[in-house]
């Protein structure tokens, strides 16, 4: 498939269990919501939206969408970002250039730019719908095709985001493994982020 992929970041929560919003932590000198920029655009996704809510973010070359509703869940987040690429205004190409959009999360910071790469070769492949598995399980980032949007946003409350269509419509899903490329931890606590602060660290000094 052709056209151009687009990046969405949730980034709007609180981080009521974390004790700070989640997108300003820092991680390795970037925060979440700048490591999660970086990935998509790494990965290939181009232009990126960042769906901001509980605090404003502000950062060069992406564009920011304000979600008033982020108190209600992912739901509404998700909502955001897709119409955001619907109504085309500010991502630097015409609305009807983004042909797909691979959805990620700021508080999965050890999800490398590897998963969004194979998340868009597997769109280009053909198919419309791809989610990343780590050992078999489906997780995050997701990649829906422009016209399953509307399907979507009809299903997404809550804090449940593109999940419910994702049920509703197992046949469109192809998983797409990613374990190799990093994991899908969620930092909610101040426990995740140890844990993933020490994962980080370690593979840093693997790199160096």
């Amino acid at each position: 498939m052709t056209g151009r992929v687009a990046g969405i970041l949730l980034a709007a929560g609180e981080g009521s269990r974390l004790g700070q919003p989640k997108a300003l932590v820092e991680l390795g000198g970037q925060t979440l919501a700048e490591r999660g920029v970086a990935m998509l655009r790494d990965g290939g996704a181009d232009p990126v939206v960042v769906v901001t809510g509980a605090v404003p973010i502000s950062m060069a070359g992406v564009r920011t969408v304000d979600n008033p509703d982020w108190r209600s869940g992912m739901g509404s987040s998700l909502a955001a970002g897709l119409r955001a690429l619907g109504d085309g205004r500010g991502v630097g190409s015409p609305a009807d250039n983004c042909a797909a959009a691979v959805v990620a999360l700021a508080d999965q910071p050890l999800v490398g730019s590897e998963a969004v790469r194979r998340l868009i070769a597997a769109y280009r492949a053909g198919a419309s719908v791809a989610v990343a598995a780590y050992d078999g399980k489906p997780r995050n980032p997701v990649l829906l095709a422009r016209e399953h949007w509307d399907a979507v946003l009809e299903l997404a409350t809550g804090d449940t985001g593109a999940r419910p269509f994702l049920r509703a419509h197992p046949e469109l899903v192809t998983l797409v493994e990613c374990g190799d490329t990093g994991s899908a931890y969620d930092v909610d606590t101040p426990e995740d982020l140890a844990r993933v602060t020490g994962v980080a660290t370690t593979r840093s000094e693997e790199k160096s």
